[in-house]
């Protein structure tokens, strides 16, 4: 029998924490969360630059990963999965949101600036329009910085796939955005 006390937890894999959370069990949950909500937020803030709404998407992402916890299949992917989670939550307020400028920003002048917010925002529509897989990639890639390794460990597939999709989505971002111009 597992001892379920805080400390035992926090020593748990991910696998037992996932599997205790899909029966139920919210501090194998909880702790789950925290562990990965560090580098989760970072991504958020990286994806949508909204720092004031980063908690508010880190909340969707933990009840969309609390309702679909139990289908999980790889329970030791769950840190990919909570990932891909936060990516399609961030995109969903970039989607529900106008453009706007944070009160501590300063506002941008006509320019440079404007020329810069108007590709950030090519490049975010660009990206719903991709396959999952093809833009998770590219983000973890070209927004998160990981390595080619690292995105393969994060998504649980071989690296030549992470090139691959990599590729793919190069080529269908720059397609997209020069037919934009």
């Amino acid at each position: 029998m597992f001892d379920a006390s805080p400390g035992a937890l926090a020593q748990a894999s991910d696998a037992l924490l996932v599997d205790r959370a899909a029966d139920g069990d919210g501090r194998a949950f909880a702790v789950l969360l925290r562990r990965h909500a560090p580098v989760l937020r970072a991504y958020v803030n990286r994806l949508t630059r909204r720092p004031s709404e980063t908690d508010d998407v880190l909340q969707e992402v933990a009840i969309a990963a609390w309702q679909a916890l139990p289908g999980l299949e790889n329970p030791e992917h769950v840190k990919a999965w909570l990932f891909r989670i936060a990516e399609r939550q961030a995109f969903a307020l970039l989607r529900r949101q106008p453009q706007h400028v944070e009160l501590d920003e300063e506002i941008p002048t006509r320019g440079d600036e404007e020329d810069r917010s108007d590709a950030r925002h090519a490049i975010r529509a660009a990206l719903t329009r991709l396959p999952e897989q093809q833009a998770q990639v590219w983000v973890l890639r070209e927004v998160g910085g990981l390595s080619y390794a690292g995105i393969a460990e994060q998504l649980g597939v071989p690296e030549s796939t992470v090139r691959g999709a990599l590729a793919q989505a190069r080529k269908k971002l720059l397609d997209t955005m020069g037919g934009a111009r």
